[in-house]
């Protein structure tokens, strides 16, 4: 059975337009796989475990070789276990919306806390890192209220999908499926515009 995590990091539940797109594609795949198991991540609701002093010198520790102690050992357990539930999954949908032009805090949270040295990255002196996920897929929908790309730069920028792509790269995710729904603010008709988009979204989930 193939397992597909659905990593929310949105808070605004319904009113959230990379929600509502995420739920759009969701219905759709899972009309066309229905055996899928799909494991539903909301970064705002479900708890992470801090990334702080103990778990950042537990990663020292295993970067050099070492085993973590004490509460290194402890708080590189936590961490395992957000991992583990990451990798277990063959598919991945993110949904992400642009916090001042970046990606939402509780993501990054995540993001540090999962990617740590002989689970997503090898690293070697002569030739740099690789990424350990390859063989997967992820469905990635970036939202933003204001920006959008070719606009200029007095309506923002993007460190959003230029981080988060290139994070996916760094841990061998490859096969990446982008769908970006901009802007949400400036626009006369939401509504309608938010359902071309689900329209869209659709058939991208109906040949995923």
């Amino acid at each position: 059975m193939s397992q597909l995590l659905h990593v929310n990091s949105s808070p605004r539940g319904t009113s959230s337009s990379s929600l509502a797109l995420a739920d759009t594609f969701l219905e759709t795949y899972r009309s066309r796989q229905p055996d899928v198991k799909v494991d539903t991540l909301s970064l705002f609701e479900d708890p992470l475990p801090p990334f702080g002093v103990a778990a950042a010198q537990a990663k020292i520790a295993v970067f050099s070789g070492q085993e973590p102690t004490g509460d290194g050992a402890d708080a590189w357990a936590q961490a395992r276990a957000v991992f583990d539930r990451f990798a277990a999954a063959d598919t991945y949908l993110f949904n992400i919306p642009m916090w001042n032009a970046g990606v939402p805090y509780v993501l990054k949270q995540w993001i540090d806390i999962v990617t740590q040295p002989g689970w997503v990255f090898g690293f070697d002196p002569a030739a740099g890192y690789t990424g350990l996920l390859t063989g997967k897929r992820a469905v990635v929908i970036y939202t933003s209220g204001v920006y959008s790309p070719g606009v200029p730069l007095a309506f923002g920028a993007d460190f959003h999908s230029t981080f988060f792509n290139d994070w996916l790269r760094f841990i061998g995710i490859t096969d990446v499926t982008e769908i970006r729904f901009a802007p949400t603010a400036l626009t006369a008709t939401p509504d309608e515009d938010l359902a071309k988009a689900r329209t869209q979204v659709t058939a991208i989930a109906a040949e995923f």
